[in-house]
């Protein structure tokens, strides 16, 4: 039989989303073309498309160009760029386009990089019937826009916000969301309430053409793997997506409050930056030779640690150096899938994560020893640096949070004293290069001390492996980063016997849990991305390499259809949990491809 016309409600919300973004901006969008999340006018502003968080079958807070009596949608990112092409098809073999982005490229000597999210539809075959459903919401959902109009143009007015559409589609079809015939290309372009000076096709084109030459130009300059090269040129990608090029910080993810997993309350807010997240975003990218992402956060970095002034560093700070991210519960969003909380802002920001220090260091040192930068460190930079590095000497046996932000248990963990002597062992090396010879060997004297400590403390005889913290015997996958960091050597019997235990005791299969014990939510059900790819790390490191890579392409196989992961990975369904797309999981991608490809001189 065949089917009958009409417009299908929303695809359930999923994970299964594209990303487009211009470093200041992004969105997120369904596998039907559906926007379904952008916060504007920054990473951590308003979601004014919230559809995500809005429950099953929400429609309002999105924007949606459906195509009458859908029967396939396919997606795919034009190669090596962040411009998402979403097609669908009818049931009469009439199919449409959609291209998707936000303009990013040089112009003027500088980076246009609006507040503004190009869609532009065509037909591709047939007379296909569409209807366009555009409806922000403000204030969290909790206010709809006051709408005014012109000939080709939509403005939405809120309190803080006002957003104007251009196109040159039928102003009037879309206020009523009239379904029409398309024979032609439309374009419609969202952005700050003011007016365009040239034509609206010209300009979505142009717009078009020119941030496609850049994405093209910035990943042909990428220092790739010879092997799983698309895997890695989409996750640098996305890292490059996370970067707020204003300030320099990096989110952490473009999303609050995707549950780790179903059902938990494990819900937060990561639209922030943390200097323990970024770190590694800005080591994965320098690893395929991409330094100006380096370059921009060193500027956000070095105005954290002057702001501290030699003392307490806290985890995160907001896009815009915001010290004060105050958590609270959004009760007009009921979260996604309905399972709230929404929540907004992050308390972590109160905590003392000891680990920070070892972070601050490491994501500074390449600025230190690589004559590529155009602003490489000197002798200021470094005695900047050696006051974040008496402060960790200060505090690095010295109970904290840790790196997974437990907020009712204090303990001196492993991975903070880890991350201590990393700021100490790299202040040395540092001194050297500056021709210091005293504060090289300060600081090596320092880490030598520091490291004897913590293979002497850490270790669990009864465990026979490190333990999360000194003296303890619970297990944490944090430990695996002593080798990653240069801590000891990973043939070192004492690691390989870590590495051993805990696949015994954290891992589902090929995915690893970040900890044993309980927490402040019981004892965690999801596999934690990022800790399965330091399995990988280590596996290969100790001479395992086959497992490494079989590890590897399961994650791979994780992996939505457009090559993202979130935060999490449920081992039983593997199904994607956390916030999305998480800057750790795509940093995993990246360092695995590195670790475990073979040379380009095998196939040369």
């Amino acid at each position: 039989m065949k089917p009958s016309h009409g417009f299908a409600p929303p695809a359930p919300p999923s994970l299964s989303l594209g990303v487009i973004g211009n470093c200041a901006i992004s969105a997120l969008i369904d596998p039907h073309g559906r926007m379904v999340w952008s916060c504007l006018p920054r990473f951590d502003g308003d979601p004014v498309f919230n559809a995500l968080l809005g429950g099953d079958g929400a429609e309002q807070g999105s924007f949606a160009i459906e195509i009458e009596n859908l029967a396939e949608a396919h997606q795919h990112y034009e190669p090596n760029t962040a411009v998402l092409t979403t097609e669908l098809w009818d049931h009469d073999g009439n199919g449409i386009a959609i291209t998707d982005f936000a303009p990013r490229f040089l112009a003027r000597g500088r980076y246009f990089r609006p507040m503004q999210l190009v869609r532009r539809v065509r037909p591709l075959k047939g007379t296909p019937r569409i209807r366009v459903h555009l409806a922000p919401r403000f204030g969290w959902g909790r206010q709809t826009p006051t709408i005014t109009s012109g000939s080709n143009h939509i403005r939405f007015v809120a309190d803080n916000l006002t957003l104007r559409l251009h196109t040159d589609a039928s102003v009037s079809h879309l206020l009523a969301r009239t379904p029409f015939l398309l024979t032609r290309e439309h374009n419609f372009l969202l952005g700050p309430d003011e007016t365009m000076a040239d034509g609206i096709g010209d300009t979505a084109r142009h717009f078009e053409q020119e941030t496609l030459a850049y994405w093209r130009g910035w990943s042909q300059r990428l220092a790739l793997p010879l092997e799983w090269q698309d895997a890695v040129i989409r996750a640098a990608i996305t890292l490059k997506l996370s970067l707020f090029e204003d300030t320099g910080a990096i989110v952490a993810a473009m999303t609050t409050s995707i549950p780790e997993a179903p059902g938990t309350q494990r819900n937060w807010d990561y639209r922030y930056c943390w200097l323990r997240d970024a770190f590694f975003v800005v080591r994965a990218l320098n690893s395929l030779a991409e330094v100006g992402t380096m370059e921009d956060y060193l500027r956000w970095l070095a105005n954290v640690v002057v702001g501290a002034g030699g003392g307490h560093v806290q985890p995160l700070h907001g896009i815009g150096l915001e010290r004060e991210l105050p958590e609270s519960i959004c009760d007009t969003l009921p979260g996604y899938r309905g399972m709230g909380p929404v929540r907004v802002g992050n308390q972590a920001q109160e905590h003392f994560q000891h680990d920070v220090y070892g972070n601050i260091v490491l994501a500074a040192a390449q600025s230190f020893h690589d004559r590529r930068l155009l602003r490489p460190a000197g002798l200021a930079e470094f005695e900047r640096l050696e006051a974040v590095g008496e402060q960790a000497l200060r505090v690095h046996d010295q109970p904290d949070a840790g790196m997974w932000e437990l907020r009712t248990r204090a303990r001196v963990h492993t991975s903070s004293v880890l991350m201590c002597w990393a700021a100490c062992d790299r202040l040395g090396k540092i001194a050297r290069t500056l021709e210091l010879p005293g504060r090289a060997a300060y600081w090596a004297g320092r880490a030598d001390t520091m490291r004897e400590r913590i293979l002497r403390e850490s270790w669990s005889e009864e465990r026979q492996a490190f333990a999360e913290s000194f003296g303890g015997r619970d297990l944490d996958a944090s430990v695996l980063l002593m080798a990653e960091v240069g801590l000891i050597d990973p043939m070192d019997p004492r690691f390989v016997s870590t590495v051993q235990a805990l696949e015994e005791h954290l891992s589902d299969g090929p995915f690893m849990r970040r900890y044993e014990a309980a927490d402040d939510f019981g004892k965690p059900e999801t596999a934690f991305n990022i800790c399965t790819f330091w399995r990988i790390d280590a596996l290969a490191r100790i001479g395992r390499a086959d497992e490494a890579r079989a590890i590897f392409e399961t994650m791979l196989a994780a992996r939505n259809p457009l090559g993202m992961l979130s935060e999490d990975t449920h081992a039983a369904t593997g199904e994607m949990w956390g916030n999305y797309p998480q800057t750790y999981s795509m940093v995993g991608i990246i360092n695995a491809a590195v670790r475990l490809s073979a040379p380009w001189d095998s196939v040369i």
